[in-house]
């Protein structure tokens, strides 16, 4: 009888952290929102002249697969979210040359985000990250209440330091600019 109830205790207990984790992290909308930054050893305008090489993302983000700059506002996306295999395009809605990218999925799962780039000196330079999206179905919730997209981010823009200063410059530069509507 006493294992019983302490079974039943737990169980209760583990739901209510469970119920505050899914809970934790989403907006008004239900969707999920994350915030990272990190300062990397670059100047200003190699860090974001790195992050416009769409194409390149796989080499420091190790669940996209690949993505494809469609034109100068549009890109495909092919990553792993989760144990599946998923595919959306994103409009850039702004971009304004060291200093912003922002964009939104206008097809496949739903997120948004702005990427920010602060100098903080001529040689170090800060990404501020803020991502919105929506998890779909049991085991992206799940996963997300766990914070693996949080983690992901994290290990990507880790990646991205250690990729950037080891080179100490960035492979490529696309310094046009969109205008938020």
């Amino acid at each position: 009888m006493l294992n019983r109830v302490v079974t039943v205790a737990a169980l209760a207990v583990g739901g209510m952290i469970l119920s505050k984790q899914l809970k934790k992290g989403r907006n008004a909308q239900g969707a999920s929102s994350i915030e990272e930054s990190i300062e990397i050893n670059v100047p200003v305008s190699t860090a974001y002249n790195q992050w416009t090489q769409f194409e390149d993302f796989p080499q420091f983000m190790k669940n996209v697969l690949e993505i494809r700059q469609v034109d100068n506002k549009h890109l495909h996306w092919r990553a792993k979210v989760g144990l599946e295999e998923k595919e959306w395009d994103v409009e850039i809605t702004e971009q304004i040359p060291d200093k912003r990218i922002a964009w939104r999925s206008v097809s496949g799962p739903r997120n948004g985000g702005v990427a920010t780039f602060h100098k903080i000196s001529g040689n170090v330079t800060r990404i501020m990250l803020q991502m919105d999206y929506e998890p779909d179905g049991v085991l992206e919730t799940l996963s997300d209440a766990m914070g693996a997209v949080r983690m992901e981010a994290r290990t990507g823009l880790q990646c991205l330091k250690e990729m950037l200063e080891k080179r100490g410059s960035e492979t490529g530069a696309w310094r046009g600019k969109i205008a938020q509507h």
